[in-house]
């Protein structure tokens, strides 16, 4: 990283790392309503990291760009990647890493949140189709979405987070109630507590499942009827589903039941401010959602935001 783009992006680090309790407890609603990415940025995955720290990922060059949710203000800390886009994003708090999912690259790629440096490449999917959409990092490993293969990929992970060889990718073949048809199938992805079991959305058919991550074995979640066509991201808080549903300009709150095998409607939130948002995460009371604009071209010069929303 060069010298005065790394003294910048110290300064801003320092600045949101040390910001008082009392900071953090104000409400989110004095913050921001939108926060601006740069012009063509062309986003897709959002994830908040250490303090108040969001970053969002480049579908145009594989780039990431870090944003404070106090001021909007920003700057981009992963430079442009040869060769690379970036898709899902997941954070894990203990190595300050950045998982990325990278989309028709069939990869996915790991950078250090506070340098930008990369860190590691994993080839995950073989030749032929695949579109690796989504990414969510468990105590044990990251496990990533491959939206025109009937898979889950998982990372294992070491002791504290540790990085594994790229040999160590193993593939999870998406069996038991999962069907794939033609079309983008699963995509985001996120982990009960326990880690044992993984909850992912099928965009095409608007299922969400319940899926062993041992074994790749999934089981329909019934929601009495309702269906998540065009599901996106995904955001699990406790028994809460929320999940994206681009293309509809809204995002479904699904209460869940206790095993994670059932689940009701609670309510549908939209804003004036989504234009096809994608990914989601939250930082205290507020969902931060990010706007892909799907149906806007890819113009450098087209606006792009984070729209932030109480729960």
């Amino acid at each position: 990283m060069r010298p005065k783009l790394w003294f910048a992006f110290s300064t801003l680090m320092l600045a949101l790392l040390s910001a008082h309790e009392s900071v953090l407890r104000l409400s989110a609603t004095t913050w921001p309503a939108t926060i601006n990415l740069p012009d063509g940025w062309l986003p897709e995955g959002v994830v908040v990291g250490r303090g108040h720290v969001i970053y969002a990922g480049s579908r145009r060059h594989g780039a990431i760009y870090a944003a404070d949710l106090r001021t909007g203000e920003g700057l981009v800390v992963v430079p442009p990647q040869q060769g690379r886009i970036a898709v899902g994003l997941a954070f894990d708090s203990r190595t300050n890493h950045i998982f990325v999912a990278g989309g028709p690259a069939g990869a996915a790629y790991v950078y250090d949140a506070s340098t930008g440096e990369s860190l590691r490449s994993y080839q995950l999917a073989g030749p032929g189709p695949t579109f690796v959409n989504d990414v969510v990092v468990t105590r044990d490993a990251a496990y990533l979405t491959d939206s025109l293969r009937a898979a889950i990929y998982c990372i294992p992970l070491g002791p504290r987070g540790r990085l594994p060889e790229p040999d160590a990718v193993s593939t999870l073949p998406l069996g038991g109630e999962y069907q794939h048809l033609p079309g983008f199938n699963a995509n985001g992805i996120e982990s009960t507590p326990a880690g044992d079991r993984l909850i992912l959305v099928q965009s095409n058919t608007g299922l969400l499942f319940n899926v062993d991550s041992d074994t790749g074995v999934a089981t329909t979640i019934d929601l009495g009827g309702y269906s998540v066509t065009a599901g996106d991201g995904i955001l699990l808080e406790g028994q809460t589903l929320y999940v994206v549903r681009n293309q509809l300009n809204l995002i479904a709150v699904i209460k869940l039941s206790p095993g994670f095998l059932g689940g009701s409607l609670v309510s549908e939130l939209t804003n004036p401010n989504f234009d096809i948002p994608t990914t989601l995460d939250r930082f205290g009371e507020g969902l931060y959602v990010v706007n892909a604009r799907f149906n806007s071209g890819t113009s450098p010069d087209l606006t792009y935001t984070i729209v932030h929303l109480e729960r």
